[in-house]
């Protein structure tokens, strides 16, 4: 069976979905084609930081209603040096916040808003290939339900994620591909308790990195700085809520709230950029294209930057026939993209201990640190970017 469509897009995370939407409130055309079923997808533990213009992307998607109504407003983080904490005000600094809300959330708003227009989203999807790239009929190919299926396309959006199909389809002599690869990860927890505080800690502490985040006003999300190699199971519920009181200044516990774990992971941190978006008739959008360390809170917000420039190039094709927007949607969305991953790679490193042997490297990011929280010319930067910069 072939279907015909103008815009085939692989993947029902936010990237691909929050494409889809945008796209058909300006009359394109889309199916979005998914692995993994709906359940799965709406169920994965992921980022919760959204900048203004990813709650924008989410209006122009018409899938902000719980968003506006459920997220929490934050005017500023609290960073911890050895416990003592210090409070940057982004409101206070450029005037701009960020909205907390987890990406499972917004997903589920994406997939219900699709739901209900009626548009198609087939889930597992599996074997998924992609074929003649280079021509005006780029195809994709997959089994569901047993059975070989086929869509047409004018264009597909590769929003499949970083273990995805779509940029493996691209030959490997004309990717252009840059990575680096960190010494350490975190060891993620989630639990039905208040967090510590009314915005985010992150702390740098001679034992290691520590981010208290969150996810509602009742559900905390932590982070630790761990081994890429560390064994969970030697990381008890007890053993980590001590080890995140000591690393944010509260020995005691008088701020941190405990419960029991709902989740424990590890996840291990990188830089990559694939700066080949394009090829042919396949773009790239999200971490199919580019993967930061989640510090800087830029993952999620980057993919909805991608879907920003990439909706806008195909609608002026569409309703121009002009392809010079499509041509120049690698450029832009690079622009971006290599911006945040400067953030977030100086946020990884600055924050995070850089292990034996790095002695002098750990005092010259604990110094940097020092001057951030000192000068008010260096808060402004860092509200800047952590806020996002403009599309």
């Amino acid at each position: 069976m072939t279907r015909r469509t103008q815009v085939a897009v692989v993947g029902a995370g936010p990237a691909g979905l929050l494409l889809a939407e945008v796209l058909q409130r300006q009359g394109v055309e889309s199916i979005v084609v998914e692995r993994r079923d709906r359940a799965y997808v709406e169920a994965r533990i992921r980022a919760g930081v959204l900048e203004t213009g990813t709650v924008e992307m989410m209006r122009r998607a018409g899938a902000a209603e719980r968003l506006e109504r459920e997220g929490l407003t934050h005017d500023g983080i609290e960073i911890a040096i050895d416990g003592h904490r210090r409070r940057v005000d982004f409101r206070g600094l450029v005037g701009a916040s960020v909205t907390v809300y987890g990406q499972t959330e917004m997903t589920k708003d994406l997939g219900n808003r699709r739901a209900a227009s009626g548009a198609e989203t087939l889930y597992e999807a599996l074997d998924v290939s992609l074929h003649d790239l280079e021509t005006k009929r780029p195809r994709l190919q997959f089994v569901r339900d047993g059975r070989e299926d086929e869509i047409e396309a004018d264009f597909i959006a590769g929003c499949d994620g970083f273990h995805g199909a779509c940029r493996p389809s691209i030959p490997a002599e004309r990717l252009g591909v840059y990575e680096r690869v960190y010494p350490f990860a975190w060891l993620g927890i989630m639990a039905d308790c208040p967090p510590p505080a009314d915005e985010l800690i992150y702390a740098r502490h001679q034992r290691g990195f520590a981010l208290c985040s969150m996810r509602s006003r009742s559900r905390a999300r932590h982070y630790l700085q761990a081994a890429p190699d560390e064994d969970l199971d030697q990381w008890s519920a007890d053993r980590i809520w001590s080890e995140i009181a000591i690393r944010i200044g509260d020995p005691q516990g008088r701020l941190l709230k405990t419960a029991p774990l709902i989740e424990k992971s590890l996840t291990p941190m990188r830089s990559f950029v694939c700066e080949t978006m394009r090829h042919g008739r396949l773009f790239l959008a999200g971490d199919a294209a580019h993967i930061v360390p989640p510090t800087g809170a830029k993952g999620l917000n980057l993919a909805a930057s991608d879907v920003h420039y990439l909706s806008q190039a195909i609608v002026a094709f569409y309703r121009s026939g002009s392809q010079a927007e499509l041509d120049a949607y690698p450029a832009r969305a690079l622009a971006r993209v290599w911006k945040a991953q400067r953030f977030s790679w100086w946020m990884t490193t600055m924050l995070h201990n850089a292990g034996p042997g790095e002695a002098f490297q750990d005092k010259i990011h604990r110094a940097e640190l020092d001057y951030v929280l000192g000068s008010p010319a260096a808060q402004t930067s860092l509200a800047e970017n952590y806020v996002g910069l403009p599309y």
